[in-house]
């Protein structure tokens, strides 16, 4: 086989990966826009590398891919942005090949808003054993062979990362999908009429939110208590001149699934200009995530334009 038919089969092979790849580097970093460089990274590294002396590619490019990560999640720059309730992870549409394996239900649970955000307590030695055990399945002895520790490590770490994240965690499982949608569409309903009383009803006890504040104040903004949730969502729901205008044009609010969790998606044409997640436990919302940075937004605007949405909950907000 000549060279120039070689880098064509290496290519091949690396491209037959890189969902997968991708998928790894996501639930790592939360970023989309992220592990697309990280893989991109390998790519380089693997056709720079002596590619007959790799017995097993797909090994190799996990190793590869999950070092980089771990690069990104150690420097100094991501300590900064990525504080501790100070970020959220990017939106991605269900079907997005990026969120990769999601036949068990520890699979879907890793790639939740909820987990990524907490998986941002994790040390990134821990994150990274969480999500080679928990979304990939790899044993120990691989996780260990992947990251140059001992299987006792790998166990150690994964049993904090666990511990960490149950502690935290506020969902009570999966819930039924058309019980989550019932409850959207009666919160958007709530916050459409200004019924402050429904909203409060729909909400749990300890339920927060969360916005990104369309990426313009830099930082989230938090609210707390039922009352207070309830208040911001009213406002923030009201439609008024100055909203359109700065969103450019009168937006559809349709109903979809997110990270594999209910969301609705705001939508001018093919331009999706804002999320909104839930998190539901016990019939009622625990956490709503606001989300319209347009750079978050991208990779799921995207998806958008692939996907055949149904009939809009509001076709002119």
């Amino acid at each position: 086989m000549d060279s120039t038919a070689t880098d064509r089969f290496d290519t091949s092979v690396f491209e037959a990966g890189r969902n997968r790849l991708a998928s790894l580097a996501y639930r790592l970093l939360g970023s989309a826009a992220d592990a697309e460089d990280a893989v991109q990274d390998a790519f380089l590294q693997w056709q720079s590398a002596d590619r007959q002396r790799i017995e097993v590619p797909q090994a190799w490019l996990t190793k590869v891919v999950t070092n980089l990560c771990l690069d990104r999640l150690r420097s100094a720059r991501a300590r900064r942005e990525r504080t501790v309730g100070a970020w959220l992870p990017e939106p991605l549409l269900d079907g997005d090949p990026m969120l990769g394996p999601a036949d068990s239900f520890e699979q879907r649970e890793s790639v939740s808003l909820a987990v990524l955000t907490l998986m941002e307590r994790l040390s990134p030695l821990e994150r990274a054993v969480y999500v080679l055990r928990e979304a990939f399945s790899y044993s120990h002895a691989e996780v260990a062979e992947i990251l140059d520790i001992t299987e006792s490590a790998s166990q150690q770490h994964l049993h904090r990362a666990r511990r960490r994240i149950t502690i935290a965690r506020r969902s009570g499982g999966e819930i039924d999908p058309a019980s989550a949608r019932r409850v959207v569409e009666e919160f958007l309903a709530a916050a459409s009429s200004g019924r402050t009383e429904r909203l409060v009803a729909l909400l749990t006890d300890d339920a927060t939110a969360i916005s990104d504040g369309a990426g313009l104040a830099g930082k989230l903004v938090w609210y707390d208590t039922p009352q207070r949730v309830a208040a911001v969502v009213r406002a923030g729901f009201k439609p008024t001149p100055a909203k359109r205008r700065f969103a450019g044009g009168t937006p559809a609010i349709h109903y979809a699934l997110v990270n594999g969790g209910p969301a609705i998606v705001f939508v001018i044409g093919d331009r999706v200009i804002g999320a909104v997640t839930f998190d539901i436990t016990g019939g009622k919302i625990a956490t709503v995530r606001s989300i319209a940075a347009p750079a978050r937004l991208r990779r799921l605007t995207e998806a958008w334009r692939q996907h055949e949405p149904g009939t809009p909950l509001i076709g002119q907000w």
